[in-house]
């Protein structure tokens, strides 16, 4: 066992319940590594997590994604100490020691930072999946995307544009939508100027020239989720990927046939990782686009583990562009 500062989420309920504690990390087992973490992504499914709306016994060490030095190797494992790795979807990222499966680790290239290798993975990933695998855009598509000045908004509205898509993109505020704009949104829309979900509805099938859009790409939820399903064309895909604003409640699914036999779907990063062959093939992809410049990643703030509340209340508030990292 080694000590280590990690953050640790001490029972489920707001920010308050977090707290920096030192903890005994064990010697990885056949199949793990630990890492000595240098940066980890602050992402909206550690707030599910600690909220308990994704279940799971506290105490625990938050954050699904990080990158750092590869310290010490279970038996069976093929990667080398002080090999740089970054990882997604395997818990305990915050803290200055995480012990993971090896198979959740990828080759971070010499070209990326740690921070930049922690704040691409899961959201970097998110992007990759959605727009390639949950819906496949095509050239001359109309996207939509919501939260466009997000972590994973700023690489949708990055990835569909080069993909030759018309992206619509909405947020909050004027500074967010000029953020859209400059990474190559066609159109943007404050999404608090609309009275009813109807209106900013028809505000997005009126920038397609009333044909509707092929994809909804929706990680805010409750809020935008009637507008997503009603910004459809027929036969569209409304792709549910998280819900910053609350969880979308049941629905009637004859919704879906009288919008014009449109699909939904509510997918998450892991599945679409499903084993090690996609999950290089996702990151590598993620690590090149980044490397090459065709995408601007924007850290949008760097955190102490101490600071964990404000971090996490401003990402909650929506007060933030960009991705939120720790830098340990």
């Amino acid at each position: 066992m080694t000590d280590a500062r990690a953050l640790r989420v001490t029972q489920h309920g707001g920010p308050e319940v977090l707290a920096v504690q030192t903890v005994d990390v064990p010697e990885p087992g056949p199949g793990q590594v630990r890492v000595r973490v240098e940066a980890a992504g602050i992402n909206f499914i550690d707030v599910y997590q600690r909220q308990g709306v994704y279940p799971g016994p506290t105490p625990f060490t938050p954050g699904m994604e990080g990158a750092g030095i590869v310290e010490s190797v279970g038996a069976d494992v093929d990667l080398l100490v002080g090999s740089r790795v970054a990882w997604a979807m395997a818990r305990g990222a915050a803290a200055e020691l995480a012990v993971l499966p090896a198979a959740s680790a990828v080759p971070v290239p010499n070209d990326i930072t740690a921070e930049q290798a922690a704040a691409a993975m899961l959201q970097g990933m998110t992007a990759h999946y959605l727009t390639t695998s949950t819906y496949a855009v095509q050239p001359g598509d109309f996207v939509l995307v919501h939260a466009a000045a997000g972590g994973v908004g700023q690489w949708l509205v990055q990835v569909c544009s080069l993909a030759g898509a018309t992206v619509i993109a909405t947020a909050g505020s004027e500074a967010k939508l000029a953020i859209a704009r400059e990474l190559g949104a066609a159109y943007t829309l404050d999404y608090t100027a609309y009275a009813t979900p109807a209106e900013l509805a028809a505000a997005v099938r009126e920038a397609t020239g009333g044909v509707g859009v092929a994809v909804a790409y929706d990680g805010v939820g409750k809020a935008t989720f009637d507008a997503s399903l009603g910004s459809l064309r027929p036969r569209g895909m409304l792709a549910l990927f998280g819900g910053a604003s609350g969880q979308v409640p049941p629905f009637d699914l004859q919704r879906l046939n009288a919008a014009g036999s449109v699909f939904v779907t509510r997918p998450t990063l892991a599945h679409y990782v499903a084993d090690r062959h996609e999950l290089l093939w996702r990151a590598g992809e993620v690590f090149q686009t980044l490397a090459s410049g065709r995408v601007r990643m924007d850290i949008g703030g760097v955190y102490a583990l101490e600071d964990a509340a404000a971090a996490y209340e401003a990402l909650e508030g929506r007060a933030t562009t960009g991705k939120l990292i720790f830098q340990i």
